[in-house]
């Protein structure tokens, strides 16, 4: 995360908490799914703090390579194949299935992607006022549709969704993405995903109001 690693341990330690309460209260496979989003978030902040010490103190530098891998692998491969995966778990029309699984596919296919560069290409790292920025070494990153390739399967897939409440998500992570374009154009990748890392604390809310809707249900008179 940007700003500093007690943010990004505290920002750690909040989606833990969130995720294992989402988890506790979830009542279907789907919903377990969708509950390790916080978790996920969690893990590749906490990744990111280390990378903060690493950066700023040479007692942590040797991990500084392990942390920054461990980010950018959460970062840019996990949700591009996690969200639309976790979204379709909760679908039962066919037609939107049909689309998500599409989805699915496509950031399935973009994540190997980012994977091979990932390990052929150089990446450098840099603390730079307040922020961390990445640095990909492969030409498809500096392109401007890089992002549009990353958030059509993880923005698209929680708006194709039948249940309304998943669309917050959608609509929140692509305003956040706009708003951190417009104001961090030189750390989206670590911005962002503190954007995201905070918006994910929804789910809590998501998985409690899907539950409860499933228990009324169950109660009502045959």
């Amino acid at each position: 995360m940007c700003f500093s690693p007690v943010a990004s341990f505290s920002a750690g330690v909040v989606l833990c908490a969130a995720g294992v309460v989402s988890l506790v209260r979830s009542r279907t496979p789907a919903q377990r799914v969708l509950s390790g989003i916080p978790l996920i978030f969690a893990v590749q902040q906490f990744a990111e703090g280390v990378l903060w010490l690493a950066l700023s103190d040479p007692a942590w530098a040797h991990l500084q390579r392990a942390a920054m891998y461990a980010f950018l692998v959460f970062a840019q491969m996990v949700w591009p194949v996690y969200l639309p995966f976790a979204i379709l778990l909760f679908e039962t029309q066919p037609a939107r299935r049909k689309a998500i699984r599409i989805l699915c596919i496509s950031g399935l296919l973009f994540a190997a992607y980012i994977g091979f560069c990932l390990y052929y290409y150089p990446v450098g790292v840099a603390a730079e006022q307040h922020h961390i920025r990445y640095d990909l070494g492969f030409a498809l990153a500096h392109k401007w549709y890089y992002g549009l390739l990353y958030f059509i399967p993880t923005i698209l897939a929680p708006l194709m969704s039948g249940i309304k409440k998943l669309h917050w998500l959608g609509y929140l992570f692509l305003g956040s993405y706009i708003v951190t374009r417009l104001l961090f154009h030189y750390y989206v990748v670590s911005v962002w995903c503190f954007f995201g890392a905070v918006i994910s604390l929804l789910i809590l809310y998501i998985v409690v109001s899907l539950t409860r809707a499933s228990v009324k249900e169950n109660e009502l008179p045959a």
